[in-house]
């Protein structure tokens, strides 16, 4: 690996937008892949057998354009198939995700964390395990919430059926006392402007964006692959439409970049 190879980013959609801009935040040096695999979303309702294939499709992929290290930036990709990719690819730099249950727990005050996510991520074991091993001594709720990937998949960022749609989701978390809600998806940092009109003023609500982005500065840092040089674009590829990406891209990325069909 050289330093200023690329980095490859996936998602089942655009949700991992969310991500990759935390990355070239933190890393604005760093060339960047985006795969979404939109022709196949949403993810949550798929079995793990299904997203483990497509994630080794995508990263035999990134592995193809000389990808130096790998970020799922989807987190029903890594309950899928985050143990199995590391077991493949043991020496590429790999980071993915999981919900921000250590940070909840410890930010808390009334000792009520919210969890928003999708079905397949709460009900995966790695949640189970992250719910024993740092939310021993507070209460969880969580809220499975179907149908707002699609939505945000559209562009859709403040409809009044999204509007209604996320009401009837973040009600029971405040009404069971959480202050501290977990955004356990990464299409859902795009509404964050939404729930701030939906909730009260002091409810935190905490994303793993910014943790994935350190994550992998660590890892390149430790193998000297940092890259140096001017910022870099980032280019995407799309399972489903490339025309509906160059289209939305510009509501939820900062920058421009260059989309192509990702037909595998």
């Amino acid at each position: 690996m050289v330093k200023d190879a690329p980095i490859g980013v996936f998602d089942s959609g655009v949700g991992g937008l969310s991500v990759l801009d935390e990355i070239h935040r933190l890393l604005p040096h760093e060339s960047l892949l985006y795969v979404a695999d939109c022709g196949h979303i949403p993810y949550g309702e798929k079995t793990p057998a299904f997203i483990r294939e497509r994630s080794r499709v995508v990263a035999e992929f990134f592995r193809e354009q000389g990808a130096k290290a790998f970020v799922i930036a989807c987190n029903t990709a890594t309950v899928a198939a985050v143990a199995d990719l590391r077991s493949d690819y043991p020496d590429w730099p790999l980071v993915g995700m999981e919900p921000a249950v250590k940070p909840a727990a410890a930010a808390t005050r009334s000792g009520v964390v919210g969890v928003l996510a999708t079905t397949g991520t709460l009900q995966s074991a790695k949640f189970a395990a992250l719910l024993d091993r740092f939310a021993t001594d507070v209460r969880v709720i969580t809220q499975p919430c179907p149908g707002l990937v699609e939505l945000i998949e559209a562009g859709d960022l403040n409809s009044p059926a999204l509007r209604q749609m996320l009401q009837g989701y973040v009600a029971p978390l405040v009404e069971a006392g959480c202050d501290t809600i977990i955004l356990g998806c990464t299409h859902y940092p795009f509404l964050k402007p939404l729930l701030a009109t939906l909730l009260p003023p002091t409810i935190i609500l905490i994303d793993t964006g910014a943790a994935v982005a350190r994550q992998l500065q660590r890892l390149l840092d430790e193998r000297q692959l940092l890259a140096e040089g001017p910022p870099r674009i980032a280019q995407f590829w799309t399972s489903g439409d490339p025309q509906h990406l160059r289209n939305i891209l510009p509501t939820l990325w900062r920058f421009t970049g260059v989309v192509r069909s990702f037909d595998r």
